[in-house]
């Protein structure tokens, strides 16, 4: 038996892996290793393949470091409903934006024609109060537009002042219906309709003369004067109201008193005059409430009792009328006191 068939002797120090037939495949590069050979695989009969080395696979890109945001970068951590509502937002911001930049061009155009008003000369505006028919004989007496002349912080109390004179001619009126009533289911009541019908043309248009110009001017001016006038009359104003609340029987006012009476007569005419002495007592207590408003926006605007002494002395010896008379009685005097010496 040769060498590679027997197995070798106890003492024989033999290598196996120094065998000639292992060093030689060893050494071969034309066959592969064992991991790549399959020598149970029948589809592929025959030797098995050279060995082909693997190429060296290449190196993985490099990847690209992410982009760090900045602070004033916008992010989008909400939700769809938060975005929503900051779109709303912005909708309205701008919304409101376009509305203080119409006011600030419709503030600018009434400046500019307070303006040309103010530095025109020779002309004077032309009245459009009372609105009178162009029939009509009689011309508007007074200037007024309150969007033009009034100041935009003060227009609002103004305008409301406007309103309340309105409403207060119209409970006037209201009153004289119901003293008309009242005298048709009881002729003794001749006075009190006499004296409605006497109230409504005096005090429509005093009211408006006495009470509305002068706080329509102390707006329009700043005039402390015209401040005070106004708080005077319009005091009395708010106390005759009241005694136009409590309606006593033959002054010509449809209050509480009267109305309870009347309603003992004919409750139709009781009812009509109980609801005219409801708007008597709103009318007082509104006289109130705007007594106190205009007060309050009297002390924001810097006028005092020595500024209207001021005016009021201006106005006076600015008027031509009061000069004449005051030479008049200067040279009187002086014309007598000469005759007296003689």
């Amino acid at each position: 038996m040769s060498k590679y068939t027997s197995f070798p002797e106890p003492n024989d120090d033999h290598n196996p892996f120094q065998d000639p037939s292992v060093t030689q495949h060893s050494s071969n590069t034309d066959y592969p290793t064992l991991d790549l050979y399959n020598p149970f695989d029948t589809r592929a009969p025959g030797p098995p393949p050279p060995y082909e080395a693997t190429p060296p696979s290449a190196p993985p890109p490099a990847q690209t470091p992410p982009i760090r945001t900045t602070p004033t970068e916008p992010r989008n951590y909400g939700s769809y409903g938060t975005q929503s509502a900051v779109n709303a937002t912005t909708a309205e911001l701008l919304r409101k934006q376009e509305e203080l930049e119409r006011k600030a061009k419709e503030l600018e155009r009434r400046e500019r024609e307070l303006d040309s008003h103010a530095r025109s000369t020779g002309s004077s505006r032309q009245n459009n109060w009372p609105p009178l028919p162009s029939f009509c004989p009689v011309g508007p007496c007074f200037y007024q537009d309150i969007n033009v002349e009034i100041n935009q912080r003060f227009q609002r109390i103004v305008t409301i002042m406007y309103y309340f004179w309105m409403f207060s001619a119209g409970t006037l009126i209201f009153n004289l219906i119901s003293c008309l009533a009242l005298f048709c289911v009881d002729v003794q009541n001749g006075v009190g309709l006499g004296l409605a019908i006497l109230w409504l043309v005096l005090f429509t248009p005093c009211s408006f003369v006495c009470w509305y110009r002068p706080v329509y001017k102390a707006f329009r001016s700043d005039s402390s004067f015209n401040f005070f006038a106004f708080f005077f009359i319009f005091f009395a104003q708010v106390v005759l109201y009241v005694i136009m609340t409590i309606g006593i029987p033959g002054w010509g006012f449809s209050g509480w008193i009267v109305g309870l009476y009347a309603l003992k007569k004919q409750v139709a005419v009781g009812v009509i005059m109980l609801l005219n002495a409801v708007l008597f007592t709103a009318q007082a207590a509104m006289g109130v409430v705007m007594l106190k408003k205009v007060h309050s926006l009297y002390r924001q605007t810097g006028a005092s009792f020595q500024k209207a002494q001021a005016e009021f002395a201006t106005e006076v010896f600015s008027n031509q009328a009061v000069r004449q008379a005051a030479a008049n009685a200067t040279t009187s005097a002086a014309q007598g006191a000469f005759t007296g010496a003689r």
